[in-house]
């Protein structure tokens, strides 16, 4: 069984050491190739890379996607089997010894993924996030979508078309609808699989990388993708929350307009009722007025960054879903 490693870095150089360092520990004694995709300029200085390593940084213009950089990786990779871990997670070496027992004794599986554990970091301080990030957990099962780290047959991950390199963000979620669509069998071993690191969060500073980035659009694309698709009520349902929020927004506005032509504040005082009773609730629920403040801030932006990728036409172009062919 040949393997293969594809790392995507989106400017994530401070956590590359760690990131290669545990792949390299959990894979020792076996035979495979790796590729480090650097998706956009800047982030800092690479850490020495072993000769298993190739690192391709294409002279971009913009940054690509995280689809565009994981098919470029694979590209180069040719392996059997290929796992995908971001340049901001540690894998976990005894998730990996378990997922590849089970590879050998299930060929015909699609893909392995497992628990993802956070941690963040400052320079004078290491803290624990949340225990399980996507809420897979802890008994092995049948999954509908995985994300890094995750081991991917790459057979069947070119049956499904790859990676859709359109997408900003939701690109792993629209994977495992057409993986779905074509019977591909996607499992979580209930276990951890790997720690993601990053800058403590949630912060309003973190709100602003995901909108200049591009991360709050992906959510609008992939709906004006599947428009009249099979899977379009699926992300529909997906994205409620934040249409929701806008919903509740959007009824204040004649409620101000009322208000605001001189007619009282009769509505507007009504309306307010919603966004102060839903503020309420999370403060309750986050045991802090900070969280719930970031909770309904971030929905809000999710939602308008929804609305703005339905306006984007998608850029680039991908293989018709079904066709068994890689995107490009």
């Amino acid at each position: 069984m040949s393997l293969g490693v594809v790392v995507p870095c989106y400017r994530q150089q401070k956590y590359l050491a760690r990131t290669l360092a545990a792949i390299e520990a959990a894979l020792e004694g076996r035979e495979w190739r790796g590729a480090i995709v650097l998706a956009a300029a800047g982030g800092g200085p690479m850490p020495p890379l072993g000769h298993r390593w190739q690192l391709i940084a294409p002279p971009v213009a913009r940054p690509l996607t995280p689809g565009a950089s994981r098919m470029l990786g694979l590209a180069a990779i040719e392996a059997a089997w290929v796992l995908f871990v971001d340049a901001d997670v540690e894998v976990d070496a005894a998730w990996v010894a378990e997922a590849l027992g089970v590879i050998e004794r299930q060929p015909s599986l699609a893909g392995i993924w497992g628990r993802v554990e956070e941690w963040f970091a400052t320079d004078d301080r290491i803290t624990p996030g949340s225990k399980d990030m996507f809420q897979v957990g802890d008994t092995e099962r049948a999954v509908e979508y995985m994300t890094t780290p995750v081991f991917y047959r790459r057979a069947a991950l070119l049956d499904a078309g790859g990676y859709d390199p359109r997408l900003r963000s939701e690109e792993d979620f629209e994977l495992g609808l057409r993986f779905g669509q074509l019977g591909h069998r996607l499992i979580s071993l209930g276990r951890l699989a790997g720690r993601h690191w990053s800058a403590p969060r949630p912060s309003f500073g973190e709100l602003t990388r995901r909108w200049s980035s591009g991360l709050c659009f992906g959510s609008g694309q992939v709906l004006r993708l599947y428009a009249g698709r099979p899977g379009f009520y699926r992300l529909l349902r997906r994205q409620s929350l934040y249409l929701a929020t806008l919903a509740m927004w959007a009824l204040g506005l004649p409620a101000a307009a009322f208000a605001v032509a001189g007619f009282g504040g009769v509505w507007l005082a009504r309306w307010s009722i919603l966004p102060l009773a839903l503020l309420a609730f999370m403060t309750v629920r986050k045991r802090n007025l900070w969280l719930a403040v970031h909770s309904l801030l971030s929905w809000t932006m999710l939602g308008l960054g929804l609305l703005v990728g339905l306006s984007q036409a998608p850029e680039g172009t991908r293989a018709p879903l079904g066709t068994g062919e890689p995107a490009c």
